[in-house]
């Protein structure tokens, strides 16, 4: 009987550490900045920058946004802007190749809805959520260039970007 509970109590601990793995992730970043979506002049969400040290460059560290949308959106709009911004801040075709695959996981969204992408650094690891649901990740040394949509040189927006990162 004393080994039947105890059996019952490591697999209990082993599948409640596989639970909370991800959540220590999530605990090590914290929010850096906040900024509003536009699409001209239309305001269709929020955006949402967290990072290990706000302070430090977002190319090294475990970081995440979150995006808040109050607008329907469809899929093609999220998988053409990406690709567009894509092309104007990454130069090497294969890290495109690679980081497309996170783009063609984008789905339609409704008012309400929230994207996260996180990237874990230690792992080289970008994650695509829709409603705290993983869609997909890549596991890839450039993989964090796809934050470069909104951080790069070229972003989706300048002022999206100083909102983000100051």
């Amino acid at each position: 009987m004393v080994i039947t509970f105890q059996k019952i109590a490591i697999i209990t601990l082993s599948a409640l550490s596989l639970f909370l793995l991800p959540l220590a992730h999530a605990q090590s970043v914290r929010e850096c900045g906040q900024g509003d979506l536009k699409v001209g002049q239309k305001n269709v969400g929020k955006a949402t920058y967290f990072a290990q040290n706000c302070q430090s460059t977002w190319k090294n560290q475990d970081i995440r946004m979150d995006f808040a949308y109050t607008q329907n959106i469809p899929e093609w709009a999220f998988k053409k802007a990406a690709t567009h911004f894509l092309k104007r801040n990454v130069k090497q075709a294969n890290t495109l190749k690679q980081l497309d695959q996170i783009t063609q996981l984008y789905q339609p969204v409704r008012s309400g809805d929230i994207y996260s992408l996180s990237y874990t650094h230690s792992t080289q690891t970008l994650t695509l959520s829709l409603n705290q649901k993983i869609l997909g990740k890549i596991q890839y040394m450039n993989a964090n260039d796809y934050f470069k949509i909104w951080l790069g040189s070229s972003p989706f927006s300048d002022t999206l970007k100083k909102q983000l990162l100051d």
